[in-house]
C-alpha cells in the first residue's frame, strides 16, 4: 500500500492546513510507511539515524539552519509543504492519517457480528450456513457488521477492524430468500458500519476436529496477527447462535482469567491423585 506527496496534499491538506511552498516537482513521489521523522542533525551530514522512506518533519531549528545554506544546497528535487500546525500537532495528525491509508488489508469470506460487546468472525466452507447463523444472532439482539464479504484491516499491530464492502452494507443473502436488508427488518441499532475483530469462530462439518474439554487454546492468523478461534461442528438440530453467544461468553471469561476447562481439568487431577492415594492406604 501507499500514497502519494500528492494525495496527501489533496486529500488531507485542509485537516493538517497543507500548502505548497514550493514547486511541483515530487508530488508523484510514494508515501509506503506511516512513519514521520525529524531529521535534525541529518541536516548538518549526520545520517546514521535518517531514514529515507519517511516523510520528514522540518520545524523551526531545522528551516531556521536551512535558511543559513545556498537556495542550491537547501533543494533536493523534492515537494516541500507547508502546514500552520505546531510540529507536535502536524506530527501526531499526519502519522494517524498516513496509519489509516497505508493500514493492510484484505477480503475474506465470512460474517462478522457483535456479540456481547466482542467482534466474532464466522469462517467456514461455503454453504456451512454462516449467514444463516449470523441472522439468528441478529434476531437475539446482536449486530451484523459485514455478510459474505468482510473487509479487514490492520489498523494497529495489535487491532483488526472489519467492515461491509461498500455495496452490501447491511444486507445479507439469506438462501431462499434471497437479499434482505437488516437495517429495514430489525432496525439501525442491529447494524454496525466498523468493529473491531476480537474472536474467531470456524463452522466446520460434523463431526469436525473438537477439543472435548475445551483444553486446547486455537489461534487464527489473518494480516500477521494471531486470534483466538474455536471450531463448531455444524448439524442439524444444533443451535448455531446459541453455540457462537456461548463462545464469546467464554472468551469474555478467559479474558478475565477464568479458564472452565483448565480449572475442571485440575479438579479431576487432584480427585484422580486423591483415589489413588487412598488405594495405596488401604492396601497398607
Amino acid at each position: 500500500m501507499s500514497v502519494t506527496v500528492g494525495e496527501l496534499l489533496e486529500v488531507a491538506g485542509p485537516a493538517l492546513q497543507l500548502r505548497l511552498v514550493s514547486s511541483a516537482h515530487g508530488l508523484a513521489r510514494e508515501i509506503t510507511v506511516p512513519r514521520l521523522q525529524q531529521p535534525g542533525l541529518a541536516l548538518a551530514g549526520y545520517l546514521p539515524q535518517l531514514h529515507p522512506d519517511r516523510v520528514q518533519v522540518l520545524g523551526n531549528s531545522e528551516v531556521s539552519y536551512l535558511g543559513t545554506l545556498e537556495a542550491a544546497r537547501a533543494r533536493a528535487g523534492v515537494a516541500v509543504l507547508g502546514s500552520a500546525l505546531r510540529t507536535a500537532d502536524f506530527i501526531r495528525a499526519a502519522s494517524a492519517w498516513l496509519e489509516e491509508r497505508l493500514a493492510p488489508e484484505m477480503l475474506l469470506h465470512g460474517d462478522l457480528v457483535e456479540v456481547h460487546g466482542l467482534g466474532v468472525l464466522i469462517l467456514g466452507k461455503s454453504g456451512i450456513g454462516k449467514s444463516e447463523a449470523a441472522l439468528d444472532l441478529i434476531s437475539r439482539g446482536h449486530r451484523l457488521v459485514a455478510d459474505d464479504v468482510v473487509h479487514v484491516r490492520r489498523i494497529s499491530p495489535t487491532e483488526l477492524r472489519g467492515r461491509a464492502a461498500p455495496l452490501l452494507e447491511h444486507h445479507m443473502e439469506i438462501r431462499g430468500l434471497g437479499v434482505i436488508d437488516i437495517e429495514a427488518l430489525f432496525g439501525t441499532l442491529a447494524t454496525l458500519d466498523e468493529r473491531r475483530i476480537d474472536f474467531v469462530v470456524e463452522l466446520t462439518e460434523w463431526p469436525g476436529k473438537a477439543d472435548r474439554l475445551g483444553l486446547v487454546e486455537e489461534q487464527h492468523d489473518l494480516l500477521e496477527m494471531s486470534l483466538p478461534m474455536v471450531r463448531i461442528p455444524v448439524r442439524p438440530g444444533r443451535s448455531i447462535a446459541m453455540l457462537i453467544e456461548t463462545a464469546a461468553r467464554n472468551s469474555l471469561l478467559r479474558r478475565r482469567g477464568r479458564h472452565s476447562a483448565r480449572g475442571f481439568s485440575e479438579r479431576l487431577d487432584r480427585e484422580i491423585a486423591g483415589r489413588g492415594a487412598e488405594r495405596r492406604g488401604g492396601k497398607g
